[in-house]
């Protein structure tokens, strides 16, 4: 571990060529002398999140001829092969390497998976590392990975697997700025925060071979839905609202936060007690929709999603996102909401907070938007929970919580609306409850003091509510 900290890297090779590319395995692409990490990178920050999720595909997908890990740009700079995308894969697959080689090649049986390891240690790379966060980083990961390669379960054969059968996919361009563009174009077309691509390229690989005939039908139902509208479904509603229930921050959802959309594969998990409940469900939905009945009686049954539930990997996802794409729709909008539950139901006050957070000067404002999707999340949260069971006392209850953090915030950011939902969490207390009434019995206090501005039609309505005692 302290040559990947100290180490320096060895001679490079030019490679004359605009773009290439190729599929290479894990021992491939670390055995490769010509590897460089160069300065601009930022620095290493996988945690051992990203180290278990590794080792946990390993462990998963042994039993496949190959499983690729990602993609991986070089930028080919005279004599060396610079990482431009994939390093922090890169790193962790050498700190993976480097553990091998020092605890558990000598007690290998098998000849060549020894001969392989002594390559790898006399033609790995080993970076040099200046930044402090990498150090801290690489250390703990490296005792991860010691832990991990140490059990008697990591066999020769997942050795094999990660060494052999672990591939990724790499683009050699001899050009910077084309090999930075290229990485852009590969990462989200450039945007950061744009991860359900990753997460349907994931849930695609997780179709049962069974499936692969409704593969096509899936792919073309994503590509029918906008890029925004999917954006802002995971990124607004469905990460927050999986966060927040679990007193977790939800501020900006990245590509490193997909993992909260990957649960089980049904055909492949062993029978843990806890999988039990979703493969009923799974398999009873498809029998009753597969039965000759319903060529009579035309009736099928949806899968009974919830948003706090474990994803079921593959076809269930993209299920899961169509049924929420319609279920966010319409319970954002009030008039899509007195349609689905008659507008009878929507009696108290629960019209006039519609009206006011609709129509109040300020509503336009960054921080009144986060304002509103607190009221929204927590809204939808309580209707798939629920249904419309005492509906306009649930939206009275949530407008008040969510509101008077505009009311008391002169300025109102990001940080704000998840910190303040993090220490008034309904979200837990929602998720924690068995009946209404647990929910909308609890109290909430009223606001003293009012510091915002644009927010009259909210302030009458609170006054109106009895939730506003000006403080004397």
């Amino acid at each position: 571990m302290q040559e990947l900290l100290t180490g320096k890297t060895r001679g490079m090779t030019a490679v004359a060529s605009t773009l290439q590319k190729g599929i290479i395995s894990v021992r491939q692409l670390l055995a490769d002398s010509n590897l460089a990490i160069p300065q601009y990178q930022r620095p290493y920050k996988w945690t051992s999140r990203h180290v278990g999720q590794l080792f946990s595909d390993i462990a998963a997908f042994r039993s496949k001829t190959s499983y690729r890990l990602g993609t991986i740009v070089f930028h080919l700079d005279d004599r060396q092969k610079n990482i431009v995308d994939g390093q922090q894969r890169t790193i962790t697959l050498m700190l993976a390497v480097h553990a091998l080689i020092r605890l558990r090649r000598d007690r290998l049986e098998r000849n060549d998976l020894k001969e392989q390891l002594d390559e790898l240690k006399r033609k790995m790379v080993i970076p040099r590392f200046e930044s402090d966060i990498s150090r801290v980083n690489i250390r703990a990961n490296y005792l991860e990975i010691a832990r991990i390669i140490g059990r008697a379960d990591f066999d020769e054969e997942k050795i094999n697997f990660l060494l052999n059968r672990c591939e990724v996919v790499t683009f050699t361009l001899t050009d910077i700025s084309v090999a930075f563009q290229f990485f852009d174009s590969q990462n989200a077309r450039g945007k950061d925060l744009e991860p359900h691509d990753l997460l349907k390229a994931f849930h695609l690989r997780e179709f049962s071979a069974h499936e692969d005939h409704l593969k096509k039908d899936t792919v073309s139902k994503w590509e029918k839905s906008e890029t925004a509208e999917l954006s802002t479904l995971f990124a607004q509603y469905l990460y927050r609202i999986r966060n927040w229930t679990k007193g977790e921050p939800a501020r900006y959802f990245g590509k490193e936060d997909s993992d909260l959309f990957k649960g089980v594969n049904i055909e492949t998990i062993s029978n843990y007690p806890y999988i039990e409940h979703l493969r009923l469900a799974h398999h009873f939905v498809d029998h009753y929709n597969g039965g000759y009945e319903r060529k009579i009686d035309g009736h099928t049954m949806s899968f009974p999603f919830y948003l706090d539930q474990i994803i079921i990997n593959g076809r269930r996802f993209f299920e899961m996102t169509d049924h929420y794409l319609g279920e966010v729709g319409w319970a954002v909008d009030i008039g899509s909401l007195k349609k689905r539950i008659g507008k009878t139901n929507l009696n108290g006050f629960s019209l006039k907070v519609f009206k006011a957070i609709t129509t109040y000067e300020g509503r336009n404002r960054t921080g009144d938007r986060y304002v509103r999707v607190m009221f929204d999340c927590l809204l939808i949260y309580y209707i798939d929970k629920f249904g419309f069971a005492e509906i306009f006392r649930a939206i009275e209850k949530i407008f008040i919580w969510s509101y008077s953090l505009r009311l008391q915030m002169q300025v109102l950011q990001l940080a704000s609306m998840d910190n303040y939902v993090l220490e008034n969490n309904l979200f837990k207390r929602l998720k924690d409850t068995t009946h209404p009434s647990d929910f909308l019995g609890y109290s909430l206090p009223v606001v003293t003091q009012i510091r915002s501005s644009k927010t009259e039609k909210i302030e009458e309505l609170f006054k109106e509510m009895r939730y506003y005692e000006q403080s004397h």
